[in-house]
């Protein structure tokens, strides 16, 4: 089995004072990332009918991720606002829309044939977490959220995420040995504009540097982090390898607005969104 999937949320994230709207949301980018980097890789997810859905689904055709398993439902697509601040994200209103859905035994059926099912905090899977570990290695994207919330998942966690920019260099090594003492074979600790590190199964830390860019926008560059180290080491890279591609297709993602570029102009469908 050399495929990755995804499981959970995606979003159009609208950017009121660009007049345009973009696809995202953490697996959906994981997704295009890994499949960027090499991999074959498919998306699990409920994504709106209408037009607003039509950007998610249009720009993971594109892609070229797979979606047998992607619910297409009835109802607005989850939709973030940002406005952007010397290129870096800052969230406004948000909706979750039909996004939320829970997997079924098909499902994991299907997820069964992957090497690696990936999903994370904003996906509403940690109840599902058991499910999917009896059928694939699993990586979760923890962000930066409290100890009180990843302690109790981390058991069932092979590949763990954390968002690190705002923890010094020996806080996120210690991060990372804490969270593999508790299960994860693999801790990866993303530090935005200082690189990101990785504690490997055999108890080392490989870290590298961010490239040196000024970036257009953030949004998205850890998941792209971490599609990319997930593909390069299920395509057989070593640790440090995996992790200095990932740096340059962070960059090249930074380099363009929205997670992974396919914007949309606005129109009256995103009033709603906007209004308030």
């Amino acid at each position: 089995m050399n495929r990755l999937a995804t499981v959970g949320d995606n979003v159009v994230d609208i950017y009121p004072a660009l007049g345009r709207a973009f696809p995202g949301g953490n697996t959906v980018n994981v997704a295009v990332a890994a499949r960027r980097s090499g991999a074959q890789a498919a998306y699990i997810g409920a994504v709106g009918a209408g037009p607003d859905g039509a950007v998610v689904r249009a720009a993971l055709a594109a892609e070229q991720v797979e979606t047998t398993r992607m619910r297409v439902i009835d109802g607005p697509n989850a939709y973030s606002t940002i406005d952007l601040v010397d290129g870096d994200r800052v969230f406004g209103r948000h909706d979750l829309g039909v996004s939320v859905f829970r997997l079924e035994q098909a499902d994991l059926a299907y997820l069964s044939q992957f090497w690696c099912v990936h999903t994370g905090d904003t996906s509403s899977t940690e109840d599902q977490l058991a499910d999917l570990a009896a059928v694939a290695r699993v990586s979760f994207d923890f962000s930066d959220r409290p100890a009180e919330y990843y302690q109790p998942l981390l058991p069932r966690i092979w590949f763990a995420c954390f968002s690190g920019s705002h923890l010094g260099t020996a806080e996120a090594v210690d991060l990372a040995h804490r969270s593999a003492a508790a299960g994860p074979e693999y801790v990866l600790v993303t530090q935005g504009s200082r690189g990101a590190l990785l504690r490997t199964p055999d108890g080392g830390i490989c870290q590298v540097p961010a490239m040196d860019f000024r970036p257009v926008d953030t949004t998205g560059a850890g998941d792209a982090v971490i599609g990319c180290v997930l593909a390069r080491l299920m395509l057989g890279d070593d640790p440090e390898t995996a992790l200095r591609a990932s740096q340059e297709l962070a960059a090249a993602h930074c380099m363009q607005h929205g997670a992974f570029g396919y914007g949309e102009h606005l129109d009256d469908r995103w009033a709603a969104a906007m209004a308030g």
